[in-house]
């Protein structure tokens, strides 16, 4: 029996030691035996790291189709002179790390990308800087992956010329973290995608949607800024999902929003900050929502609510110089307002126990007339507007009587973000 223990344990050294032995590193530069990535790749075998130095390579269709590390350094620069896609990688457990990835190939049939995954798991993608594209990463039925700290930057102009920085579709169990992604259509799209992990990204100038998904399930958004975009944040036809400690701001339009809310069930929305949005959040068919230690400051609706919404419950928020707090078109349903903070609020509290005694309506008469006639809006200012939404708050006639604040807080509820 010991003898069997020991030529076991002599097979498995004599493994490790073949395979470091038969793995190598390929460098390629202008001066090197490789010179270029196309070469490198056709010769790599599983385990093989490709370092290609700093340059220029003008190179497109490249095919990653064994397990390696793909490396540069000092960011050399891959051309793809408006070839097609640029890098596709069709295996698993590949690393690609430290490029700069310009002129991807444009076209209204194919969905060209700087770097593209197929069916592969365990990727990482990271530290690349991609220009001058059409798609940037694009994740395709791949899972068990990671997008890090990537830097995207299009030129998108219309939604119909332009890609996405990153996409994901048919994806599960992926971290798309640290990126900064720019001037596309869409920061970063989800569709059919799962258990996917938004952390730490920068969403900026895009056309269209900071971030969007579609269909996509248990999925996390934390930590993310999304700034000056055609919309924030696009939610729609999904469900299990966590969104906390974003900054969402600057997103002004006739047509934007912060956060688009449509028929997501289960959601938990917490410690975000609405500052500056046409609309903070617009929501409808959504249900079991808990919106819980946000800041809606300064927008022009801090909440739209469409209709056809139950169980959700609107606790310990800040609702501070917004235009209006709270659009509210059908029933209140079972749907709770409760220890909210309301800059608007006028009320009184006797006992000082930091809740005012008088429940707040957040509905104005005003917000009614707006959303029946839009035109009405030039009005907002004027004395006429105060003294109608001052005599619909005595008597409530065309708002929800039922919809109101029992527990209004008197202070400004200082949220712990640590």
């Amino acid at each position: 029996m010991l003898k069997k223990k020991h030529n076991t344990f002599f097979f498995i050294i004599a493994l490790l030691f073949c395979t470091s032995v038969w793995t190598q590193t390929t460098t390629v530069c202008a001066s090197c035996d490789i010179t270029t990535i196309h070469e490198a790749l056709q010769q790599a075998s599983d385990g093989d790291t490709i370092l290609v130095k700093k340059g220029i390579y003008k190179e497109a269709n490249l095919k990653v189709n064994n397990s390696i590390t793909l490396i540069g350094e000092d960011f050399p620069i891959i051309d793809g002179e408006e070839k097609g896609e640029v890098i596709t990688i069709g295996a698993d457990n590949v690393t690609l790390d430290g490029f700069k990835i310009i002129n991807v190939g444009v076209s209204y049939t194919t969905d060209y990308a700087a770097v593209r995954v197929v069916n592969s798991e365990g990727f990482i993608i990271q530290n690349l800087e991609l220009e001058k594209l059409f798609f940037g990463i694009y994740l395709q039925k791949s899972k068990n992956g990671k997008v890090l700290n990537n830097k995207v930057k299009g030129e998108a102009v219309t939604e119909f010329n332009s890609g996405n920085a990153i996409h994901l579709w048919y994806c599960k169990d992926v971290e798309v973290r640290g990126n900064d992604v720019r001037k596309v259509r869409d920061g970063i799209y989800l569709e059919f995608s799962d258990n996917i992990s938004i952390i730490d990204n920068f969403s900026k100038n895009n056309i269209r949607y900071g971030l969007h998904f579609m269909f996509s399930n248990k999925n996390t958004v934390i930590n993310n800024v999304f700034e000056t975009n055609g919309a924030g944040i696009a939610l729609m036809f999904s469900k299990f999902m966590e969104v906390e400690n974003n900054i969402i701001t600057k997103n002004w339009g006739t047509a934007s929003y912060g956060l688009l809310l449509k028929e997501v069930n289960d959601a938990n929305l917490i410690n975000n900050h609405f500052i500056e949005n046409t609309v903070g959040i617009t929501v409808e068919g959504s249900n079991r929502l808990v919106y819980s230690n946000n800041d809606f400051i300064s927008n022009g609706y801090a909440i739209r609510v469409k209709g056809a919404c139950y169980e959700n419950q609107i606790i310990d928020n800040n609702f501070l110089y917004n235009s209006f707090d709270i659009s509210y078109n059908g029933r209140i349903n079972d749907n709770k307002f409760n220890n909210n903070f309301w800059s608007n609020y006028t009320g009184y509290d006797l006992d000082k126990d930091g809740i005012g005694d008088v429940p707040y309506r957040p509905v104005k008469l005003f917000s009614y007339i707006v959303n029946k006639t839009p035109e009405t809006i030039i009005l907002l200012r004027s004395l006429f507007i105060d003294l109608i939404d001052f005599s619909e708050k005595v008597s409530p006639v065309f708002t929800p009587d039922d919809l109101m604040d029992e527990n209004p807080r008197m202070k400004r509820i200082e949220h712990d973000r640590n």
